[in-house]
């Protein structure tokens, strides 16, 4: 097996995933803060900054799941029995998110679809969050398939990492709003980003200190020598980050403050990578140990790299057209 194939189909499937993160993010992140609008006209106008965009972004979803299929069956064979029951609330969410967004355009009263909205962007961000942690904290393998039960997934780790994405995809949603809105919209998101903001701090270092405590591998990873003096860069940054967006926040400047919460989340995926490669399945299976057949990854790889850059060069033209900010009474019809 060509040992780089593996690690070239492991970059697309992160890279996937950190584009859905970021970009699914902050429109589920507006569901999360929707309830904290003062009425149906503000909700509107948040709802405005995400329409153009946020069917389109759950396409890396798509590409994550289906990429670790292809590539990597034997990953997927025991990833999806480990945590088939999160996966299905992250999917029903979704669903139920997609259903009252659409209907919420044209129903007469928009209340229930709006409590709806918000449901289903928490419930969603929640899982994605859970299974991340359950998947950190390692999943039982035996004989090359799951050999855990079905609630395996259910530690109060794994609860901690639901809450951690659900206040990150919210501060995401909040500096979105602050770029993309005026008024009053834009006034509540910047001081609902600085809360956020500390609680997503404080979960990063929950977490931080949670994983090495519980997980030799990974404190063997960041703290033995020479490691610790070419990664100890990595957290100095994310404090940098985190002051710099406070600062940017505080200043009321529009675009830097989302543009630093995504840096903080690429510092966050960088940190799982350091702690977890090589492994696809923690911690016993790794990519290439789960990888697909040579000529079923290069088949399906010449099809992506053809198409991956028609579908960035899509989507950059739509945030490029519909760029600018969204004002108070503006219809999204």
């Amino acid at each position: 097996m060509e040992w780089y194939l593996p690690v070239i189909w492991a970059a697309l499937i992160g890279t996937a995933v950190t584009l859905y993160v970021v970009m699914d993010g902050f429109d589920l992140g507006i569901g999360i803060l929707f309830p904290f609008a003062r009425n149906e006209s503000q909700r509107d106008q948040m709802m405005r900054t995400i329409a153009p965009f946020w069917d389109g972004n759950e396409t890396w979803l798509v590409l994550g799941g289906g990429g670790l299929w292809v590539a990597f069956p034997k990953a997927y064979a025991v990833i999806m029995p480990a945590f088939y029951l999160p996966v299905i609330v992250m999917l029903l969410a979704l669903v139920f998110r997609g259903v009252a967004f659409e209907f919420r355009t044209v129903s007469r009263s928009k209340t229930w679809l709006s409590v709806a909205f918000t449901i289903g962007s928490t419930v969603a961000a929640f899982a994605q969050g859970v299974i991340l942690g359950a998947l950190i904290q390692g999943v039982p393998v035996r004989d090359g398939a799951y050999s855990g039960g079905p609630f395996d997934w259910a530690t109060p780790f794994a609860f901690l990492c639901g809450l951690s994405l659900v206040a990150g995809y919210a501060l995401l949603g909040a500096t979105w709003l602050t770029m993309k809105t005026e008024g009053l919209v834009a006034e509540r998101a910047r001081g609902q980003a600085k809360i956020l903001l500390l609680a997503v701090l404080g979960f990063m270092v929950a977490v931080s200190l949670w994983t090495p405590l519980a997980q030799p591998r990974i404190a063997d990873r960041w703290f033995t020598l020479p490691n610790f003096f070419f990664l100890w860069p990595v957290p100095v940054i994310t404090a940098l980050t985190a002051y710099l967006t406070w600062r940017w926040i505080e200043a009321k400047r529009d675009v830097p403050p989302f543009l630093a919460t995504i840096v903080l989340f690429l510092l966050g995926f960088l940190g799982l990578v350091i702690s977890n490669f090589p492994y696809l399945v923690p911690p016993s299976l790794t990519v290439w140990e789960t990888a697909a057949a040579p000529a079923s990854q290069i088949f399906m790889l010449l099809g992506t790299l053809f198409l991956l850059p028609i579908v960035l060069g899509y989507i950059g033209f739509i945030y490029w057209l519909f760029r600018g900010k969204v004002r108070e009474g503006e219809s999204y019809h």
